[in-house]
């Protein structure tokens, strides 16, 4: 354990437990603030390498969700995803391998930067649009697959769709969270087998981060019951777009 905890200097475990600690924040019902762990945990290990670092720990905090939120689930809109998202995640496996990953992350960030400057204009203008195209779910679902496979930024573009979709605080969270249990499982072969970078080291790493996802869960889970459903539409856009701006502006 020593030698491992020797791999990294202490503000390198420092931005790991901090990106850890957001994970939680962000499974608790703080989404949007997700994307930050992204940028933290690639700027100690990389971009691909951190994948594999993230996404054990993306898996133990689903648990956590789903037993905390797993009575608000509204599952017709899992039903909807699920399908495209797994479409999402095969195309990523093999597309994601050669991918320019700086160049991607800048594109995807672009995306969620205007979208959400969009649903901002919608939301002070007080618009309710609530999209029924098949084309939206279908989009939403293939781009949050393949973006989660490549760097874990589905959470971005889930967050899109639950917000248009108008749906309550707590439905919200007790939705994706079903979502994301179903489709990290799903991509943990893929890294183990495929990329092989979630290994023994890396798992030994996040066993050491349990701690700061655990404390940031249960902090999350507090500061989350204090947000009324309309605030709560506004702060996850904020954060969504803060997190987007944050990865555009990361070399």
């Amino acid at each position: 354990m020593q030698a491992l905890l020797d791999d990294y200097s202490l503000t390198n475990w420092i931005l790991l437990a901090l990106s850890a600690f957001f994970i939680g924040l962000a499974k608790a019902g703080l989404k949007g603030i997700d994307m930050l762990n992204v940028t933290l945990m690639a700027i100690v290990l990389g971009g691909k390498a951190s994948t594999g670092v993230v996404l054990p720990l993306l898996c133990a905090a689903d648990l956590m969700a789903v037993k905390y939120y797993h009575r608000h689930a509204e599952w017709k809109h899992f039903w909807k995803l699920i399908p495209w998202m797994v479409v999402g995640v095969l195309v990523g496996v093999f597309a994601g391998q050669h991918m320019n990953e700086a160049v991607f992350r800048k594109i995807m960030a672009t995306i969620i930067v205007i979208t959400v400057i969009i649903m901002l204009y919608l939301e002070v203008r007080k618009t309710l649009i609530v999209p029924s195209n098949k084309f939206f779910v279908s989009g939403m679902g293939l781009i949050s697959g393949f973006t989660t496979m490549i760097g874990n930024l589905a959470g971005a573009f889930a967050n899109i769709y639950f917000l248009a979709m108008r749906m309550p605080k707590n439905n919200f969270i007790g939705t994706a969270a079903w979502v994301f249990l179903a489709i990290n499982w799903f991509k943990l072969p893929f890294q183990v087998f495929v990329w092989k970078n979630v290994t023994v080291d890396s798992l030994k790493t996040d066993a050491l981060l349990l701690p700061a996802l655990l404390i940031g869960f249960l902090l999350g889970i507090r500061i989350v019951a204090l947000i009324k459903d309309t605030s709560y539409r506004r702060l996850i856009i904020a954060l969504t777009f803060i997190g987007a701006v944050f990865i555009f502006l990361k070399r």
